[in-house]
Formats: C-alpha cells, structure tokens, sequence
C-alpha cells in the first residue's frame, strides 16, 4: 500500500502533471478569441515542430519536469539537423497534444465527478454533472467518492509514465548524435589517457634523475661532483615543474593548444640530462628533425624520454646509444643500452605499454625487449 501511494511524495510526479498541461494554454487562450476553430492552435504548434530550434527546447523541457533527478535521462537537447529529426519533432507535439487534452478532461471532470457524489450523498442537488442531476439522494454514494478520485490519481501517474516513455522514444538522441556522444567520450578518454602519460613520462623522468644524482653525488664525495649533480637536479627538476604546469592547464583549459608541449627539436635537453645524471650517452642525429609533424614529434619526445628513463631506473649509469633519424617517410627512434638482469621483460611496466600505446594511436610500430645482448627500444612513426 505505501508503495502505491508513494508517487503522492515524488515532486516528478507533479513536474510532469505540469508538462502534460501546458500544451492545453494555447487551446485555452484561443477559446476566447474563436471557440468555433479550436483546431487551429494545433495546425500551429504541428508547424513549429519544423522549426530546428523547437526540439531543443521540447529536449530541456522534457529534461526539467519529466526527468529532472536523473543524470542521464536520455533526451536530445540539440536542434533538428535532419528532416528525420523534425519529423519526429512534429510527432512528438502532436502526441503531446492529445495526451494534453486526455489529461486536461481527466483532471477537471474525475474531481467534479467525485464532488458531485458526495453532494448526492448530502442531500444536495448537484452541478456540473448532468447524469447525476436526477440521481434519488442516498448516503451511499459517499461511498464511491473515492473512486474517481482514485481514478485520478491513476491517471496523473500513468500518464506522466507514458509521456515520458513517448518523450525518450521520439526525442531521444539520432544516431548521428549517438555517434557524436561516443566520439567526444572517446577523444575524453584518450585526453584523459595521454595526460597520465605526460605526467608519467615526465615526472617519472625528473624523479629518476634526482634519485640517480642524489645516489651518485653520495656515493662520490667530490664536492665538485655533487655541485654539478645538484645542478642537474635543479634543472630536470625545474623542467618537471613546467611540464606539470602545463598539463594541469589542459586540465584547466581543455581547449588550450597543445603547441608548447616539447618535441625531438628540444631532445638536446634530454640528452643533457642523462649524462648529467652520470650516463654515458651517444646520441646520433640524422634528417630534418623540424619536419616532422607535430604530433608525431611530441611523442617521439616521450618516448625518448620514457627510454631514457628506463635506461637510468634499470640499468643505472652505463653507456646509452640513441639513434634519430628522418627519413623515407618515417621518423626513427632507437634506444639501447647494456642488459642488466633488473631490466623488465617485454610487455610489462606502463612505460613500456605508454611507449607502444603511442606508436600504434599514430600508426607506427614499436619493438621493447633484449637484442644482442642490450636493451633496446625501437620505434618507427609515419611522417604521413
């Protein structure tokens, strides 16, 4: 019983008691200008429903009152794109229409309806009701007031379920907006993904350099060592700081450009940094590094980095081999250096998964794992 009573409670229940009514105030207002054509109100709403703009706003009116708590409720907000979208528009209203006139019929005659009866009940002659006027007055049609009221209350519930259920039904979202919903979750998923790269990449790189500087510098005791070492830290450091600066102002600001995050161009900084960091590093350059598209060097800047990082986490101060190059089409990176026994194998660590994540989302390929007695990262990326 509380269960069937408890729609009385729900302010949905009267939001969308609300919704099925206005459409009834044109009509309304039209009786006093000519009660003769009360058709006339609909031909006008039937042709607005053409109008792009009007699904828009019978979309956030069916979101506030039909389903104003529910996060998703599965209505188009936008305006009619295509004749299939108005076509539906123009349903909608009309079936809106007549669920309009049911309502305002059940509304107004169940409760003089149930009026009636009880005047019936008294002893009192009734009005408004033609079929109870020559009723013989009896107590016991006190008894049936609560039907109509409970028809009522029937009625206001079951057509506010059913207007909404018309409502997700004709103004849902088109598949050509579904498909665009997915396209933007992905492209947010993606943004989310490559953000936790760069924070990877980067700060994992700045940690590891300080860790490697601090251990070094100790282990020395040369005070010129450990000045050039906290001057590494300093500098790695500061540059961590900018790069977290700037991923958070993405976060920020989604729409800012992405122009200022590093390419291969500023791979000399990276470079630096490890053989600040104690590491041995040959670095070979080959092509017009400036070519290459923005895209593609700004990830072949993380992936140098991810490597380079790895080389320093794992591996320690030993001789790195860096190869760049530009050439027929395709941007190079290979990263070696001497195998140690605390090297991960292929395929685990996120570093590893980030660096093969990036080559395959622009189309290239990426190969991580022993060869020849080294560590080596290999990775080609089309220029295209």
């Amino acid at each position: 019983m509380v269960r069937l009573l408890r729609p009385l409670v729900r302010g949905t229940t009267y939001t969308r008691l609300l919704h099925l009514w206005i459409p009834g105030l044109p009509f309304s207002v039209w009786m006093f200008i000519d009660p003769r054509t009360p058709w006339v109100p609909a031909l006008v709403l039937l042709a607005l429903g053409l109008v792009p703009a009007v699904r828009r706003g019978e979309g956030v009116q069916a979101v506030l009152l039909l389903t104003p708590n529910e996060r998703e409720p599965g209505f188009s907000e936008e305006s009619s794109a295509t004749w299939r979208d108005r076509t539906r528009t123009v349903l909608w209203l009309a079936v809106r229409i007549a669920l309009a006139a049911v309502t305002v019929l059940l509304t107004v005659w169940l409760p003089l309806l149930g009026y009636s009866l009880g005047q019936v009940a008294a002893g009192t002659v009734p009005g408004g009701v033609p079929v109870l006027e020559d009723v013989r007055h009896h107590w016991a049609y006190a008894l049936l007031v609560p039907l109509p009221l409970t028809a009522l209350y029937a009625a206001v519930v079951g057509l506010g379920a059913l207007v909404t259920a018309v409502a997700r039904r004709l103004l849902g979202p088109s598949p050509a907006e579904r498909l665009a919903a997915v396209e933007a979750r992905t492209e947010q998923l993606l943004e989310r993904t490559r953000i936790a790269r760069e924070l990877h990449d980067s700060i994992g790189h700045a940690l590891t350099v300080a860790v490697v500087q601090a251990g070094a510098a100790r282990a020395a005791g040369d005070p010129e060592f450990t000045d050039r070492a906290l001057g590494a830290v300093e500098e790695t450091g500061r540059a961590a700081l900018e790069d977290l600066e700037r991923v958070l102002g993405v976060l920020r600001e989604p729409e800012k450009p992405v122009g200022s995050r590093p390419t291969l161009v500023d791979a000399d900084r990276l470079l630096e940094s490890a053989r600040a960091s104690g590491a041995t590093v040959h670095a070979e350059v080959s092509g017009p590094l400036e070519t290459a598209p923005g895209p593609v060097s700004r990830e072949g800047y993380r992936i140098l980095q991810e490597s380079l990082t790895n080389a320093l986490r794992h591996a320690g101060a030993v001789p790195v081999r860096v190869r760049i190059g530009v050439a027929d089409g395709a941007l190079l990176l290979e990263i070696r250096n001497r195998l140690t026994q605390d090297v991960p194998g292929p395929g685990r660590g996120s570093g590893l998964r980030g660096i093969r994540e990036r080559a395959a989302l622009l189309g290239g390929r990426a190969w991580t794992g022993p060869d020849a007695g080294d560590w080596r990262v290999r990775v080609e990326l089309p220029l295209g």
